[in-house]
């Protein structure tokens, strides 16, 4: 009994030592100061985008962005949030256009950003439709789809007036209608990838229908 004691005794003095050392063994907390302090976004640079999108954007598309060719879309006033995927996808393959492609490939993402808000800033220019008989289809469609194939209307995701919903959907307001149908052709046929509520859309679109709706967004104001 008195060795059991002993024992007991030298373990009582032991322990507190033990404690002692390993709370000066213990890593010291972090102070509050040495949190990293978030990240700034850096805000795009119009002067920098309007360069970038005159020295490799403009003979398309036109030096203000709305394109005078029929086959090359308008893209001032377009949301920059879509401007900078649609740039992103042709950079990595995601969409697929030589030219394209080819272009962004020399733009930074830096570059894409500016160029993406400098367009945002500036105002697109009306179109118009051109065939009165398609143009009444087109409306039925963009505003009310097609119920018996289970088309959605276009208004609910561009919005009536074509302006588009910001960071969701694109402004399609004014578009070529040469531009429009080429794009829904091409998600119809799986050559545009890169959406697949457009693809899903399209695939159960006929020609007349396209080209009716092209048309109609052609005039939207």
């Amino acid at each position: 009994m008195k060795l059991l004691a002993s024992y007991l005794f030298a373990a009582a003095l032991v322990a507190p030592a033990f404690s002692t050392l390993a709370q000066e063994t213990q890593p010291a907390a972090p102070h509050a100061e040495a949190k990293a302090e978030p990240v700034k976004a850096v805000k795009p640079d119009l002067a920098k985008g309007e360069a970038s999108f005159a020295a490799v954007c403009a003979a398309c598309h036109a030096p203000d962005g709305n394109s005078l060719i029929p086959v090359n879309p308008k893209l001032a006033q377009q949301h920059p949030e879509y401007l900078v995927k649609q740039l992103q996808d042709f950079k990595s393959g995601k969409r697929v256009n030589p030219i394209m492609s080819a272009m962004a490939a020399t733009l930074s993402d830096e570059d894409v950003k500016n160029v993406a808000y400098w367009l945002t800033s500036k105002t697109g220019k009306p179109g118009f439709a051109k065939d009165k008989e398609l143009v009444t289809l087109g409306e039925r469609i963009y505003r009310g789809g097609i119920a018996d194939r289970q088309i959605a209307a276009c208004a609910g995701c561009h919005s009536p007036n074509g302006a588009g919903i910001p960071s969701q959907f694109p402004r399609l307001s004014g578009q070529h209608a040469d531009y429009a149908v080429a794009q829904l052709t091409n998600f119809r046929d799986g050559v545009r990838k890169n959406s697949v509520q457009m693809t899903q859309i399209a695939a159960k679109m006929n020609d007349r229908e396209i080209r009716a709706v092209a048309d109609y967004i052609a005039g939207l104001r």
